[in-house]
Parts: structure tokens; C-alpha cells; sequence
């Protein structure tokens, strides 16, 4: 008997959202600043990012270094300053495998912002990166907005 393909039946697009006590602006700096993102990531994959790399615009390259050594360049796809933000990472000089990180905040009102964190790999195609991306899942995509609400709600 064959074994099952777990891959038919992990959803490719997994993702979490929560309201946080906070307003839109003050949580997008903290995920438009590279060098802010260690702090709160859940996945605990994120070692560094120099000072100076703050998201401003579609297009925009910024350089992570991984706690396992690895450099990252992020090519940002979609940006919405203080509502949305995602990008694609690669090693350098490379292109992308395929997966994205997308941030979208929805203001509830001044002091109140609705935050979906989402991974998607529906694009990846590196055999190397399928075990990873099967591990990002929606708890650790919580673990991600609970550690960035702590930091919001208490600056």
C-alpha cells in the first residue's frame, strides 16, 4: 500500500489573526523595522537585521540573517503603509522559492487594530524548503501576533 501525500492534504496557506490593543501605526513600525522582527517572531528563526532597513515602499529589499547563520533578502511584493505588508525571501542573489509573508492590520478603531499574520507556500517548489514550510503553522503564526501584541500593548 502506497503512503498518503501529505502534501494534498497540508493547506498551503495557513494563517492566524487576533485584535491587539494598539494602534495600526504603532504595531506596523514594529513589522516594517527588520530589525525589530527578532523580538516577536514566533518561529524563532530570526536572529538579526541591521538598524536602518525600515519597509517604505513595493520593492524594497531587506537582509535578515536566520538563528541557523543563513542571509535572507526579503523582496517586499505588497506593501499598504500601516495596513499591509508582505514579502518574499530568498538567499542572495537568488530567486525566490516561492513562499510569502504577508502582515494585514485593520484598524477597529484608534486604539484597537484587527492583525492576520499568513504564510503562504501554495509557490514552493524547493524540495529542500517543504519540511520547513509544513512546520510554519497557524499556532506558530500566533506565537508570532502574541509576542508582537505584548510588545504593543506594553511599549
Amino acid at each position: 500500500m502506497a503512503e498518503p501525500d501529505t502534501d494534498v492534504d497540508q493547506p498551503r496557506v495557513v494563517s492566524a489573526s487576533r485584535e491587539i490593543e494598539a494602534a495600526a501605526a504603532t504595531i506596523f513600525e514594529l513589522i516594517a523595522d527588520p530589525a525589530q522582527q527578532p523580538r516577536w517572531d514566533g518561529n524563532d528563526n530570526l536572529a538579526e537585521a541591521a538598524a536602518g532597513q525600515r519597509v517604505r515602499a513595493l520593492g524594497d529589499v531587506f537582509v535578515m540573517t536566520t538563528t541557523k547563520g543563513a542571509t535572507r533578502e526579503n523582496r517586499v511584493v505588497e506593501f499598504e503603509e500601516a495596513r499591509r505588508v508582505a514579502w518574499l525571501p530568498a538567499e542572495p542573489g537568488t530567486p525566490p522559492p516561492g513562499h510569502l509573508w504577508r502582515w494585514e492590520l485593520e484598524p477597529l478603531d484608534d486604539t484597537h487594530t484587527r492583525v492576520t499574520h499568513t504564510y503562504d507556500w501554495s509557490g514552493l517548489t524547493d524540495e529542500k524548503r517543504l519540511g520547513r514550510a509544513r512546520w510554519t503553522t497557524s499556532e506558530r503564526l500566533q506565537a508570532s501576533i502574541d509576542r508582537l501584541a505584548a510588545i504593543a500593548e506594553n511599549p
